[in-house]
């Protein structure tokens, strides 16, 4: 599962990061009004945490771009304003939660899930196709009922393919997901992309699934049937 911190308190920021990873989601955080909107212009989350006050702009704003693109992730607000009119006007324009600061960092991270869950996943633990099932909880992903071992890199590709499935994904905005603002990538430098992709493809093929990994030459990838 893939987040968005939007949060001008850098301190705040590292720590809602640092713990949103130990809980084995890919996080990107960013602390300006401008980075933000590039982030969503440019990538699509499966929940943006946004601070209502920002540097260069509101984060009620960020959530109407949100909702005039149609992006389809659910949106937590949290902020040091205790206003009544700050969450209402939050959850009309689309907002899934409210968080008031302080907070403890376990309540985000479940409410978090809990938005994820009911949005994007119906309320299930699970998501198959054809013969390969992920349960969300404990990482676990099978093919044909049988366990495949992925390390944490190859589970989080497959279910970035899962959940982007017949789309084509160019190799920038694969290595974004997986590694976030914290590597420095090269535009003519991806051989990593490709060894994770090659390691992913033989273990499901190993097991017996067929071979759903699509290479758009040229351009990244696709996980299709066709």
């Amino acid at each position: 599962m893939n987040l968005l911190i939007i949060e001008d308190e850098l301190d705040l920021l590292e720590s809602i990061t640092k713990f949103l990873v130990s809980e084995n989601f890919g996080v990107e955080g960013v602390s300006t009004y401008q980075m933000a909107e590039e982030k969503i212009e440019l990538y699509d989350y499966d929940c943006v945490v946004v601070d209502i006050s920002l540097p260069g702009g509101s984060g009620l704003d960020i959530i109407r771009r949100l909702k005039k693109r149609n992006k389809d992730a659910g949106v937590i607000i949290i902020s040091a304003k205790n206003s009544l009119d700050d969450k209402l006007i939050g959850l009309d324009i689309g907002a899934d939660d409210y968080l008031t600061k302080p907070f403890h960092l376990p309540e985000l991270n479940a409410r978090v899930k809990s938005i994820i869950r009911r949005r994007n996943l119906q309320g299930q633990n699970e998501k198959s196709f054809n013969e390969i099932t992920i349960i969300f909880d404990s990482r676990r992903v099978a093919v044909k009922g049988e366990d495949v071992i992925l390390t944490r890199k190859e589970y989080d590709l497959l279910l970035y393919f899962l959940m982007n499935k017949d789309k084509v994904l160019n190799k920038e905005v694969i290595a974004e997901h997986l590694w976030g603002d914290d590597m420095s990538l090269s535009s003519d430098s991806f051989d990593f992309i490709y060894t994770h992709i090659k390691n992913l493809r033989k273990k499901l093929i190993d097991k017996g699934c067929k071979d759903y990994i699509r290479t758009v030459y040229g351009i990244g990838y696709k996980f299709s049937e066709e």
